[in-house]
């Protein structure tokens, strides 16, 4: 069966569009205006084994937070999306994952209910780059929360995040990223011993039989 989903979501603000395949290889294809978020992009897709094609657009000229938040929410709408009422799947998952000095931990469970807990340690420091082009712009690292939370909301997952110790701003997104990643891999992967079972003692609720079930 294909886990395939793919959503457009338009606003006034942001224009986001993501087409990701749950069984894939880990390939990208990012058209984002976001240098550092097309990277982290990148980097879930393929710590993941997700294949994720994403193209979007936004007021970046007011701030980045609108499309970073619209483009978690669209990605855990096609997570919804994808996992239909999770027959057959783990459904939790949990990494420890080292990039140098630092240390992520990430644990989900695809639950239905939204909730997320973050502790990223970062600084609240502007991260500063300067592209080939030679304009330079700042990343605001606040709003990998707001991508995470838009994620969960809308997945429907519990997602806990956490740094446990680092240095660099940049290793803890990345790191968080990729331990996200792998444990949202883990959750989505079948249960060769549970083939064709909700992973729930209850079953699918009455009113709920749709994607995004509560479980």
């Amino acid at each position: 069966m294909n886990r395939i989903a793919e959503i457009e979501r338009k606003t006034k603000e942001t224009q986001v569009f993501i087409r990701l395949n749950l069984d894939g290889k880990g390939d990208a294809d990012i058209d984002y205006p976001v240098g550092f978020i097309s990277h982290m992009l990148n980097t879930f897709a393929r710590h993941g084994l997700f294949d994720i094609e994403v193209r979007a657009k936004g007021d970046l000229e007011v701030d980045q937070h609108h499309l970073v938040e619209d483009t978690g929410i669209v990605l855990g709408e096609c997570f919804a999306k994808a996992l239909k009422d999770k027959r057959g799947i783990v459904r939790s998952g949990s990494c420890f994952f080292p990039m140098d000095e630092c240390l992520a931990r990430a644990c989900v469970d695809i639950s239905g209910r939204p909730y997320l807990y973050f502790d990223g340690q970062l600084s609240g420091s502007p991260m500063i780059s300067t592209p080939d082009h030679g304009t330079q712009y700042d990343f605001q690292t606040d709003v990998i929360e707001d991508f995470w939370q838009g994620f969960v909301s809308s997945a429907g997952c519990n997602l806990h995040l956490e740094i446990l110790r680092g240095r660099s701003d940049h290793h803890k997104i990345e790191a968080l990223f990729k331990a996200a990643a792998r444990a949202l891999r883990a959750a989505c992967e079948y249960d060769s011993r549970a083939k064709d079972i909700i992973p729930s003692t209850k079953g699918i609720l009455k009113g709920f039989d749709t994607p995004g079930v509560l479980v």
